[in-house]
């Protein structure tokens, strides 16, 4: 079995006009909400073997903040470059190259990707949109990351922050 976790960076900053896209962080609300979401997370009793992050500053904050409740050491976070700019098609691909060694695996990035790969995988209960710090999980009935699908996914839950504040 196979565990996905596909965490959207939590809400972002547009205080810096002068900083690009890529290098804006978060604001106020979204370095509550990504603690708040890790602890729902740790409560959930979520146990990552790999963390994987968008380059972005916002995403790799989240990703770092969420670690951090999870006690995941934010040391061992994956940055990987291709996921600020991915289709949710080459997301897909993405997940199913993971090491068949890691079980439970969160990817922090954007949208309108994750949202448009949750729907892909589990088109029986899409979703309209995947709001900043929003967090879904979905199991695999399979045993290698080369075969999950929207044939062997199951959603486990989604959540988000405001659920909780």
């Amino acid at each position: 079995m196979k565990t996905l976790y596909l965490l959207r960076h939590a809400k972002s900053s547009w205080k810096f006009e002068d900083l690009s896209d890529h290098d804006r962080p978060l604001a106020k609300r979204g370095r509550t909400d990504a603690p708040l979401i890790g602890q729902e997370l740790s409560e959930r009793k979520v146990n990552l073997d790999l963390m994987v992050s968008s380059s972005a500053v916002r995403a790799l904050s989240t990703a770092t903040l969420v670690a951090k409740e999870l006690d995941y050491d934010p040391e061992k976070i994956g940055v990987q470059e291709e996921l600020y700019r991915i289709d949710a098609s080459s997301l897909l691909h993405f997940a199913q190259g993971m090491p068949d060694e890691y079980e439970q695996v969160m990817l922090v990035g954007h949208n309108p990707t994750f949202t448009e790969l949750v729907n892909m995988l589990v088109p029986d209960k899409s979703i309209a949109n995947l709001p900043t710090a929003g967090v879904v999980g979905i199991s695999f009935d399979c045993n290698h990351w080369g075969q999950i699908s929207s044939d062997n996914a199951k959603l486990l839950f989604m959540d988000i922050p405001k659920n909780y504040r």
